[in-house]
C-alpha cells in the first residue's frame, strides 16, 4: 500500500472511530510554488477575493476542496507572521496587535507579540489544506476540529504509548498558527481553541476544539484509539446515565481503596 493510500485509510478510521462532523485535514506547509498540488484551489487567483487561512480550512473540512494559500492570497496578518512568510513589523512588536482592543496595557501586548509562535522567517511561502482522506501531498501534520467528547478520546489515544500529559500554550487569537506552528516546532500533538476569526469568520462551531497531530505520530495515535477502545470504555458512540456511585474499572477502584475510600 502506497503511503498516500495509508493515509486515506488512517482519515477513514479517524472518522469512523470519532464520527466527526467535518474531515479530518492534511496540512502541509509550502517551501516554494512548485510544492502547490495541481488541483489546489488559490483564492485569490481562482476565486478573486482573500481568504483568511482558517476559511482556506474550512473549505477543505466542510467542502472536501484543496485550497493552497500563499501571502497573496491571505485576508489575515497573523499567518504570514506565524508561518515566517515575512517577519512582523516593530507595531506588532511593540503590543499594538492587541493594546488597547482586548489587553489593558502595551506591556500585555507586548506579552503576547513575545510569546506568538513563530517559524523561522524565510523557510515557508504558504500553506496547503485537504481533507486527509482523499489528500494527494504527504501533510506535515493532521488537524482535527472535534467536540470536547471526541478531544477526550483522542487525548486517550496519544497517551497511550507514554502516559504523559500534553503540554500546549492555549490563545484566543490565531487559532490557525497555535494548532500548525507549535507542533511544527515541537514535533508533538497540540490542542488549540478556534479563535474569533475562525468562528465568526470561518463558522467554527461553538462546541469545537481543535487537536493536531505531527504526520509522524499519527500512526501511533490510531494504536492508541484501538487499544482503548479493546481494553477501556472509550468508544463512540455511548450511552449517558447519571447513577450515584457508578461502576469504575477495577484500578480505579483498588486505588481508592488503598487511599482509605469506600468504606460504607
Amino acid at each position: 500500500m502506497t503511503r498516500l493510500n495509508t493515509l486515506h485509510k488512517y482519515g477513514r478510521e479517524i472518522d469512523r472511530r470519532l464520527r466527526l462532523q467535518t474531515f479530518p485535514l492534511a496540512v502541509k506547509l509550502l517551501e516554494k510554488e512548485e510544492d502547490i498540488p495541481e488541483a489546489a484551489q488559490r483564492p485569490l487567483r481562482d476565486l478573486g477575493y482573500y481568504l483568511m487561512v482558517c476559511q482556506g480550512f474550512a473549505m477543505s473540512r466542510r467542502d472536501g476542496v484543496t485550497v493552497a494559500m500563499l501571502k497573496e492570497d491571505m485576508w489575515c496578518f497573523e499567518p504570514v507572521v506565524g508561518y515566517g512568510i515575512e517577519k512582523p513589523p516593530q507595531y506588532f512588536l511593540d503590543g499594538y496587535n492587541r493594546f488597547p482592543r482586548d489587553v489593558k496595557t502595551l506591556q500585555a501586548g507586548r506579552n503576547y507579540a513575545h510569546e506568538f509562535p513563530r517559524l523561522e522567517h524565510g523557510k515557508y511561502i504558504g500553506i496547503v489544506s485537504a481533507p486527509l482522506v482523499v489528500t494527494d501531498f504527504e501533510p506535515d501534520l493532521v488537524i482535527i476540529y472535534c467536540n470536547v467528547e471526541q478531544l477526550s478520546l483522542l487525548l486517550l489515544g496519544r497517551e497511550y504509548k507514554d502516559g504523559y500529559n500534553l503540554k500546549c500554550s492555549l490563545s484566543s487569537h490565531a487559532a490557525c498558527v497555535y494548532s500548525v506552528v507549535p507542533v511544527m516546532q515541537s514535533g508533538n500533538c497540540q490542542v488549540a481553541i478556534p479563535c474569533r476569526g475562525d468562528r465568526y469568520g470561518a463558522m467554527a462551531k461553538d462546541f469545537e476544539m481543535i487537536f493536531a497531530v505531527p504526520k509522524e505520530k499519527l500512526e501511533d495515535l490510531l494504536l492508541g484509539l484501538r487499544y482503548v477502545e479493546k481494553h477501556g470504555s472509550s468508544q463512540l458512540p455511548r450511552g449517558y446515565q447519571m447513577q450515584p456511585e457508578s461502576l469504575l474499572p477495577e484500578v480505579y477502584e483498588k486505588i481508592g481503596k488503598m487511599m482509605g475510600m469506600f468504606k460504607r
